[in-house]
């Protein structure tokens, strides 16, 4: 019997790296390092003479490409002698393919892009020269070893040569290494895209279409700014002024408000937006003649056959002194009745599905012919995932899609587990938790007549939300007396100046008596006949009467403290997630205290 002859040992390959790259820094370092370890360089451009002048072997791409560099550079690297060997993988018919085409495989890809945005930074760049600045072939190269990196090993960074060398030294790049090279690739080309379709977003764009420049950000100072889409269109339309940065964050916050407690409780919704929070919301439900006279509504011909110009009127009234200067969110189609209640208060701009031709017209007057008006469009679905960028740091969720209805308060706690909510209680509970969706938390909202009475938003504790809340609701209910209705106005006396003195009024802060003070004289200005301030009696006998009150958290009440907060200015339904060890403590507050208590099992925190 022959003696079988053994399998030769196989002889190693010599592995491959490609580089090409802008940025230099490490370089040559990389390259030696490379080249102790017997790894064959090939570089194009500028990088391959690089390492050349610097003693070490490298050879040009052309050189397994067969094709010089030509087109003044744009074409170096796109051929399939390099692609091929890049993306082919550990299988036998990529091995097969391969050797039919006298292709090697290439192990490292080294490579960075050109410096667009450093381009695009020069004052009065051109279209021509930022296209110049756009990488074709390295973005190719980072994307085609970035989606092979199981067997290869892409480097984008710089700073990560060392730890890579290292890792070579000792052996083989790990592949927990290969994974994260390839993230910063995909990461790097991303930004690179996105840097060059702001560019030419801002030049092709068409105004309105997929981008709106804006005045300026938050502040004059925090220019340049903008509104934009990546892809699709703006939803909204600008009909007439132009919108700000702030202008816009209470627009696309306020719509969904409206848009909501529509499809919630099918009656027309308003809001009034204040920096990124309601000062009011209500939806469209009739006011009695004590309602007009606080709204200062009592004057406006046909109100009551506008469930549209009624919300607004709610919306506005709630708090008059916190929506001077509002943003207005609308959920149908303004009508002229609801145009002239806006046309003669100060606000900012108004956002709507749609305008009547004539209220329209209206609105285009308002201050000066530069009144911001857009129109939404109703039937925009925002993406299920939102991002924002806080300090240069990207957070992503999902976007808050919970639907507020009349089965969030199916859960009562209070008095028993068979209570059946009063519908007013269901209308005003909604409008009151909707509105929490769309407030800088910590937040408590008190309702009453489908609208807001009194909020407070954006406080560390959530005794001083309720207070907040609480004190406004009281407001809004002395606003109500009828001391305040037989206040004698001075001839020519303006609804702001009104609201401040009866603000002063109703909260006890009136300037006192003083010789020479300037703030008394002002107050006593808009009065023909100074009023009487209220006695302790007359307080104590109308905060009695407000009742039915319907209150809303954002997130559990922690303590019982809020509970009674919450009972001195009315409440009789109160709607809360559960999730603190004090539950059962509030609960019993609540049943002490007459209150209806109802846990809604979500948290809504808006940030």
């Amino acid at each position: 019997m022959a003696t079988p002859t053994p399998n030769p040992t196989p002889i190693p390959v010599q592995k491959t790296a490609i580089l090409s790259v802008y940025n230099k820094t490490g370089l040559l370092d990389l390259a030696k390092g490379l080249t102790q370890q017997g790894i064959r360089l090939l570089a194009s451009g500028g990088t391959a003479r690089l390492i050349r002048d610097a003693g070490m072997p490298v050879k040009d791409v052309s050189s397994i490409t067969h094709a010089p560099e030509m087109l003044a550079g744009r074409v170096k690297t796109l051929h399939p002698a390099v692609h091929a060997g890049i993306l082919a993988r550990n299988l036998e018919s990529d091995e097969k393919d391969l050797a039919e085409q006298n292709i090697d495989k290439v192990d490292y890809v080294v490579c960075n892009l050109y410096p667009f945005k450093d381009t695009i930074a020069k004052v009065n760049v051109t279209v021509a020269e930022a296209v110049e600045e756009i990488d074709i072939g390295g973005v190719t190269l980072l994307r085609a070893a970035a989606k092979n990196h199981t067997r290869v090993t892409i480097l984008s960074d710089p700073s990560d040569y060392p730890s890579f060398l290292e890792e070579l030294r000792k052996g083989e790049v790990s592949e927990a290494s290969r994974k994260l090279y390839a993230l910063k690739a995909f990461e790097h080309t991303a930004d690179y895209d996105a840097a060059i379709s702001e560019f030419f977003r801002n030049r092709y764009a068409g105004n309105g279409v997929q981008q709106l420049p804006l005045r300026y950000g938050a502040n004059p100072h925090q220019k340049p700014a903008q509104a934009f889409v990546r892809s699709s269109h703006l939803p909204f339309k600008v009909l007439n002024g132009s919108p700000g940065y702030i202008n816009l964050l209470d627009a696309l916050n306020s719509w969904p408000l409206v848009k909501e407690l529509k499809e919630s409780l099918d009656l027309p919704a308003a809001a009034s937006f204040k920096h990124v929070s309601p000062a009011g919301a209500a939806v469209g439900i009739p006011l009695t003649p004590e309602e007009k006279k606080v709204c200062f509504v009592d004057d406006v011909a046909n109100l009551d056959s506008s469930p549209l110009a009624c919300a607004y009127a709610r919306a506005r009234g709630a708090d008059r002194m916190s929506s001077f200067g509002d943003w207005i969110a609308l959920s149908d189609k303004v009508d002229v009745v609801t145009a002239k209640i806006i046309n003669r208060e100060v606000s900012d701009g108004v956002i709507a599905p749609g305008y009547e031709p004539a209220a329209l017209e209206i609105l285009k007057k308002k201050k000066g012919g530069k009144y911001t008006i857009l129109e939404i469009d109703p039937l925009y679905e925002p993406a299920s995932e939102e991002t924002r960028q806080v300090y240069g740091i990207s957070l992503t969720q999902l976007r808050n899609n919970v639907k507020i209805s009349n089965k969030t308060f199916s859960r009562v706690i209070t008095p028993s587990a068979d209570f059946t909510l009063p519908a007013q209680a269901v209308v005003d509970l909604t409008v009151a938790t909707i509105a929490l969706k769309f407030t800088q938390s910590n937040s408590v909202c008190y309702a009453k007549n489908g609208q807001i009475i009194g909020l407070g938003a954006g406080q560390q504790s959530r005794i001083h939300c309720t207070r907040l809340a609480g004190d406004k609701a009281d407001n809004w209910w002395f606003r109500q007396h009828p001391k305040i209705f037989a206040f004698k106005w001075k001839k020519g006396a303006k609804r702001p100046d009104k609201s401040n003195a009866i603000d002063l009024f109703v909260t006890g802060l009136v300037p006192k008596k003083e010789e020479g003070s300037f703030e008394r004289e002002l107050y006593e200005a808009v009065f023909e006949e100074v009023p009487e301030e209220f006695t302790q009696q007359e307080k104590d006998e109308w905060s009695a009467k407000l009742t039915e009150v319907a209150v809303s958290s954002d997130a559990f009440f922690p303590f019982v403290d809020n509970i009674f907060r919450a009972h001195k200015s009315g409440a009789k339904y109160v709607a809360a997630p559960g999730g603190s060890v004090n539950d059962k403590a509030v609960h019993d507050a609540a049943d002490k205290c007459g209150i209806v208590f109802v846990e809604q099992e979500t948290r809504l925190f808006h940030h």
